[in-house]
């Protein structure tokens, strides 16, 4: 059978990308967080300084006065309301201090020199005033002296190439990562496939190849030495059971040839069943183990037509029973191990019931094959375990004595070995119904 995950489980490949690009992010917002708080920055703030504003407003409303009296009379009434500013030549202006300022008023300045209007003279200061002041120019021969030097958060400077950074340093860690756990996930599927294809067909599958990192590298090697031992352990079984058919089967032939000579009728007619009996059981038990039906290769069949062949023949043996279903329907197969799990099904429904009627169906995408008859039916707490070898539910459906309780293992195993399963239902009124599920995927529905 196909391995299936847990239902929500992460590939290895997600999960290991997703670990390192979660730590990488997870330490870039420590670093970050704290190179802030030694810096002692506060947290962004979208709106301009203050202080930047003010010069700018003041800026514009002096040049717009139309006289030299109405531009005082606006700048006393500034000076009024506790904003430090004065109109100056000029050429009253001297060289500024070659001093570097600090980078929060650099970028101050360099914000308010971007505004519409306004010209900055950084290089220039009043002799007159005394500590930290802004010079911006009125008009060609004016230039007001703010006191004071704004400052202004370097969030908006820092914002864009942190991203930015982030951004690269994600999509890289996540290529790098990709690749690393690919390089480490693509040997463990290809473990997977082979395990797989190993327990379809044992003999057909090879060695597996030694590519990945050391850890990966010896379970190969592990799982190449378990898979020599299984072959070793089937070749053995096969040799035995060619021992015991050969065994078995001589002194059978003698003790038929034998009863064929018993004088009374009756006695000899039950010995004679009898031995077929023990023939039919070792035939059973001889092709649930040996490998001649998982060596056949596959075919593309006609799948109505074998259905209705297994019904026609047991037909012309008097049984009652019937098919239903379409009149054709193509798919790969196995055709005579697939014909034999078919036919096991029906001469166990035949063996408990009167009428059997195979139906032949596609339902959700998949093949479903419901082989019904009108028997006793098998218990729910038996259902399971009516597919384990040599098991007979014999409460529940009373045996005969003529077989081992193969024919169902037989079954399953050519069921599951075309990729499908077997399950068991309730007939009504009575009865039972062994389903057959089969992929119709050609892929997943020739065997390998």
């Amino acid at each position: 059978m196909a391995f299936a995950g847990r239902p929500g489980a992460w590939r290895i490949t997600t999960q290991i990308t997703a670990l390192a690009a979660g730590s990488m992010l997870l330490g870039i917002a420590a670093v970050i967080a704290v190179t802030l708080m030694l810096l002692g920055l506060s947290p962004p703030d979208d709106s301009p300084p203050f202080m930047i504003t003010r010069i700018a407003d003041v800026t514009r409303f002096a040049h717009a006065a139309g006289t030299a009296a109405e531009r005082d009379a606006f700048l006393a009434a500034v000076r009024g309301a506790g904003f430090a500013v004065t109109r100056r030549p000029v050429t009253a202006l001297v060289p500024a201090p070659a001093a570097r300022p600090a980078f929060s008023t650099r970028l101050a300045l360099r914000q308010l020199a971007s505004l519409p209007g306004i010209v900055v003279l950084n290089n220039l200061r009043d002799p007159a005033a005394a500590g930290p002041q802004t010079v911006v120019q009125l008009d060609d021969d004016q230039a007001l002296v703010f006191g004071g030097i704004p400052e202004a958060s370097i969030w908006p400077a820092l914002a864009a190439p942190t991203l930015l950074l982030l951004a690269i340093v994600l999509v890289t860690l996540l290529l790098l990562a990709g690749y690393a756990a690919r390089g480490i996930a693509a040997p463990l599927m290809r473990l997977t496939t082979a395990a797989a294809a190993f327990g379809r067909a044992p003999y057909d599958a090879d060695a597996l190849p030694r590519h990945g990192p050391r850890d990966i590298l010896l379970l190969v090697d592990a799982l190449n030495e378990m898979r020599e031992r299984i072959r070793a352990l089937l070749d053995d079984r096969t040799r035995l059971l060619a021992a015991i058919s050969h065994d078995l089967r001589t002194p059978l032939t003698r003790l038929r040839l034998r009863a064929e000579r018993v004088a009374p009728d009756t006695l000899r007619s039950g010995m004679l069943a009898d031995l077929a009996r023990m023939n039919h059981m070792i035939n059973d038990t001889l092709c649930y183990l040996r490998d001649d039906a998982r060596l056949e290769p596959a075919s593309r069949i006609d799948l109505p037509s074998l259905a209705q062949t297994v019904c026609s023949d047991f037909a012309d043996m008097g049984h009652r029973v019937s098919y239903v279903g379409p009149a054709r329907l193509a798919w790969t197969c196995r055709p005579l191990a697939l014909t034999r799990a078919i036919t096991n099904v029906v001469e166990n429904g035949i063996k408990h019931g009167r009428e059997v009627t195979v139906t032949l169906a596609t339902v959700d995408d998949a093949i479903q094959i419901d082989i019904a008859d009108d028997g006793p039916g098998i218990a729910a707490s038996d259902r399971d375990r009516v597919f384990a070898p040599f098991f007979k539910a014999a409460d529940a459906r009373p045996q005969d004595g003529s077989g081992f309780g193969l024919g169902l293992s037989i079954a399953r195993d050519i069921v599951r070995r075309h990729g499908g399963d077997i399950s068991l239902a309730s007939a009504r009124p009575h009865g039972l119904i062994v389903r057959m599920r089969l992929p119709t995927d050609p892929s997943a529905s020739a065997p390998t």
